[in-house]
């Protein structure tokens, strides 16, 4: 397991940013996972660790992008039926055995190679089959075909010396379609990134018991694990730690040994009973990121050992949300992948809002159809940090910027469906 540097998260004492913040990570984060290869049934959702470059052409040969006849255009008539002689078949994984000659037409088959000429040069336009008229010997071809018609050139999806997949990317089921076509039967993906979460609090219980008096279920934890297996991550469950230090102490070192990241949300105060912040601090370095953002503000981001540690809110609301656009990015860096910045469709609000100036705010909506049918985004009415029920019933969430005061009803904002932020 690779490390990092010391203090890789120092220097941000203020409230910054998330703009800020997002490229800071950028710079002070480097992948920590190793390379291996794994074969493409197991390679999808995974991040590719070397180029993948094309060593054949896609397809290999010209070929039929219909069932037809193949022909010379030279040899048709531009204005009257051309009448031709079938002089043989070819189909898909059984081309043509014999050169066609000028004056012929060959009965062919959707991805069959284009046959070969005489002297070189073969046939070059491809007539559909429903726009003939043929017996066994003969094709009649009406006027008005174009030159090429109906015929798939060599290396028209992939050129060989072509770079198809690039290091960094997540790979979807179409990267794996393409590195097929070109033959390649395995990937070189990074492993996936070992990420160690916890819960702390002698108030907080597992679901399945009856929690005592002043006991909670714990529900930050499960969200965060969904959240760290849906990246792909190998995710270790360290449990819930007791209101503890020498127990929190040693979990994370013990953590810290065979990880590449630790997470957590809440517990991060300086209460008597808060002990994950000093438990850090005594391991490494700890920086509070006071981040100019709703809901989330504090995000503590630090190092045990060389380790780095994220401490997210402990409202579960505010929790998601920085996960989604803070330990997301970070983690995503350092299992490897080259994470490109969000694009918001934009949407007319169908809702009222006031904000501060000089933060960002992340507004949970849903989104139906206004009367034109052009689809709206609707505030759940309640916007506290700790409603886990607002990011339940909503699809996503609206951005707005620093600059913004007010939103009106039909104004354009920015939205981020959570297929997209979670994908």
């Amino acid at each position: 397991m690779a490390q990092l540097s010391d203090d890789c998260f120092a220097g941000v004492d203020r409230l910054t940013p998330i703009d800020e913040a997002l490229a800071m990570l950028v710079t002070r984060l480097q992948p920590v996972t190793r390379p291996e290869t794994v074969p493409l049934a197991r390679a999808c959702g995974r991040i590719l660790a070397t180029d993948l470059v094309a060593t054949i052409d896609v397809p290999p040969h010209d070929n039929a992008a219909v069932d037809g006849y193949a022909v010379y255009f030279d040899d048709l008539d531009p204005q009257n039926p051309t009448r031709l002689p079938l002089s043989g078949r070819a189909a898909a994984g059984h081309p043509l055995q014999q050169p066609q000659n000028h004056g012929e037409a060959v009965r062919i088959f959707t991805g069959a190679p284009m046959p070969t000429g005489q002297y070189g040069t073969g046939p070059d336009t491809v007539l559909m089959q429903e726009d003939c008229a043929a017996d066994d010997r003969r094709v009649t071809i009406p006027p008005g075909i174009k030159r090429g018609a109906n015929r798939r050139a060599r290396g028209e999806d992939v050129r060989a010396g072509t770079t198809i997949l690039k290091t960094g990317q997540i790979l979807r089921p179409q990267d794996i379609g393409i590195a097929a076509s070109v033959g390649c039967p395995d990937l070189s993906v990074f492993a996936p990134l070992g990420v160690a979460c916890f819960s702390t609090g002698d108030e907080i219980y597992e679901p399945g018991g009856t929690p005592p008096p002043g006991g909670i279920y714990d529900a930050n934890r499960h969200s965060l694990k969904a959240l760290l297996n849906k990246m792909g991550c190998a995710v270790t469950d360290l449990g819930i730690l007791p209101d503890d230090l020498g127990a929190v102490t040693r979990a994370l070192a013990a953590a810290a040994r065979g990880h590449d990241a630790i997470i957590t949300s809440g517990g991060m105060s300086a209460g008597d009973e808060d002990h994950v912040a000093t438990a850090v601090k005594d391991l490494g370095n700890l920086h509070f990121w006071r981040l100019a953002i709703k809901p989330g503000r504090p995000v503590a981001l630090g190092q045990v050992a060389k380790t780095p540690f994220i401490g997210l809110p402990g409202n579960p609301a505010a929790m998601i949300v920085t996960f989604l656009y803070i330990a997301r990015p970070a983690l995503l860096r350092l299992a490897g992948a080259v994470t490109q910045p969000l694009r918001a469709l934009r949407l007319p609000a169908a809702f009222e809002h006031t904000k501060k100036p000089g933060r960002r705010e992340f507004i949970r909506v849903a989104l139906s159809p206004g009367r034109d049918g052009t689809l709206q985004a609707h505030k759940f009415p309640r916007e506290g940090a700790g409603i886990l029920t607002s990011l339940v019933a909503s699809e996503g969430l609206v951005e707005l910027p620093e600059s913004l005061t007010q939103v009106t009803p039909g104004m354009m904002v920015d939205y981020h469906s959570f297929a997209e932020l979670w994908a």
